[in-house]
């Protein structure tokens, strides 16, 4: 069975396949909205229809980081996104205003707003993207469905054949078919079956694990900031980290992570031990007397892993790959999302300048997609692959002379307002990294820190009181 239809003028509608209906997914679609007659997209979960998990998502549960480069993308997708996020409860926290950070080379200063990040559960900056996609005449999602296959040959790709919740199979015609299947994709395989390819992959394992838990914030710290304590990859131990991250509901996420030799575990009785055990004990004492909502999720899937798509030779017609289904990165870094959401903002570019159907288009797509993976890419992998027993390709004697520098550069940071805002500007995928070695930059990193390191997190005086009352307050005795 064939899905085609026309359009008002006779003509044959464009129609735009997306498979997956994540955050990628839905992003892609937005990009696609308004240049494709009809754009369809194809899960195989039942989406919710409020704030909750989706089976497809585990990940879900732990914490998730939308930079501003994401954030201001996302808004260019769909404006007043970010208004309905804030609306919802969700964080527009300033960086490093609202940011308590310790970093390899010491604890950031809290400069005046640079960037920010929006913080929140990950079911509610999905829900809230798809809630204005699927009530769009020309979006129809098809939950519960399975893609099969690529339709087409090696040169251009003319549809999809899928499964659907009842059993039936039947093929979708399109005019360009979008992949955002997330980490299960099977984009390499799917193009083998075209005759397209070999397809270039690379992978890092730091062997990272990580552990979250919810708990409810303490009374008085609404506007708490997110409280963060990295490891230091140069350092010969494992890397483990402890993060903070406010919530709608008045809830604390909090995520701990470990790589190869010192991941943290499921018990509820080793997680506060845990996060005390890392580079400083701040997170730990912070939730001391905080309760627990949830039990501890643990997930260790967090390999980075790559396709070079845009290295194809003969990259077809009619397809593209986006978001989780191009690259995944060690979660720590919090980039998958503004990855994906920079990557729909690049298709629709493309689109605009193009238009649907236009030959090269998805090659020319590709290659876009690629710019901010990459950036994403080489930072966790740079410090991933450091980490005792790390696998993959190793670095050589150009990368340590560019580690050195970036060793210098984040210790200039925790005192220098510029090399500060250059590197958030590249951490938020709002600059690219070249931005690092401009000559004013690179004079900085040379002068060196302005001040001496922060002995201890540099919390205000009303959040000091909160950490002192979660740690003063005594043991109930039951009398």
């Amino acid at each position: 069975m064939t899905d085609a239809s026309r359009g008002h003028d006779g003509r044959t509608a464009r129609h735009a396949v997306v498979i997956g209906g994540g955050l990628a997914g839905m992003l892609a679609a937005a990009a696609l909205d308004g240049h494709a007659d009809r754009v369809t997209v194809v899960d195989r979960d039942a989406l919710p229809d409020v704030p909750e998990p989706r089976r497809g998502l585990p990940q879900a549960h732990h914490a998730h980081l939308l930079w501003s480069g994401g954030a201001r993308a996302i808004e260019e997708l769909l404006p007043g996104t970010v208004d309905r996020w804030t609306g919802a409860g969700a964080r527009r926290i300033p960086l490093p205003t609202g940011l308590v950070s310790m970093s390899a080379s010491g604890w950031l200063r809290r400069f005046p707003e640079m960037q920010f990040l929006i913080a929140c559960s990950r079911d509610l900056l999905d829900w809230t993207v798809r809630e204005q996609l699927v009530h769009r005449p020309s979006v129809t999602v098809l939950q519960r469905s399975e893609l099969l296959e690529l339709r087409g040959d090696a040169r251009r790709v003319t549809g999809v054949r899928i499964r659907e919740e009842d059993g039936t199979e039947r093929v979708l015609d399109a005019d360009l078919v979008v992949d955002a299947s997330g980490r299960g994709s099977r984009a390499p395989q799917l193009l083998r079956e075209l005759g397209v390819g070999p397809v270039e992959s690379e992978e890092v394992d730091s062997g990272l694990a990580y552990a979250s838990r919810i708990f409810r914030a303490p009374e008085g710290t609404e506007d708490y900031p997110l409280v963060n304590v990295q490891s230091d990859a140069r350092v010969p131990v494992p890397g483990q980290t402890a993060t903070i991250i406010p919530i709608e509901g008045g809830r604390w996420l909090v995520t701990l992570s470990g790589t190869r030799g010192g991941q943290p575990t499921a018990s509820a009785e080793e997680f506060e031990s845990f996060a005390r055990g890392v580079r400083h004990p701040v997170v730990g004492e912070l939730i001391a007397r905080a309760e627990p909502l949830t039990d501890v999720v643990v997930t260790r899937s967090t390999v980075n892993r790559r396709h070079f798509l845009e290295r194809v030779a003969d990259w077809p017609d009619g397809f593209v790959v986006l978001g989780d289904a191009v690259a995944t990165y060690n979660p720590v870094y919090g980039h998958g999302m503004t990855v994906a959401a920079k990557g729909a903002l690049a298709m629709r570019e493309e689109l605009v300048r193009s238009g649907l159907g236009a030959p090269g288009l998805a090659r020319r797509m590709q290659r876009a997609i690629a710019r901010p993976v990459a950036t994403a890419w080489d930072l966790a992998t740079a410090t991933d692959i450091l980490y005792p027993g790390a696998k993959g390709k190793q670095p050589g004697r150009s990368s340590a002379l560019l580690r050195r520098y970036m060793d210098r550069l984040m210790l200039t940071a925790t005192s220098r307002p510029l090399v500060t805002r250059t590197l958030f500007d590249v951490m938020t995928l709002s600059a690219p990294p070249q931005a690092l070695l401009r000559p004013e930059v690179a004079l900085a990193v040379a002068r060196g820190p302005r001040r001496e390191p922060l002995a201890g997190p540099p919390l205000t005086e009303g959040e000091r009181r909160c950490l002192e009352r979660t740690e003063a307050v005594p043991e109930e005795t039951g009398a």
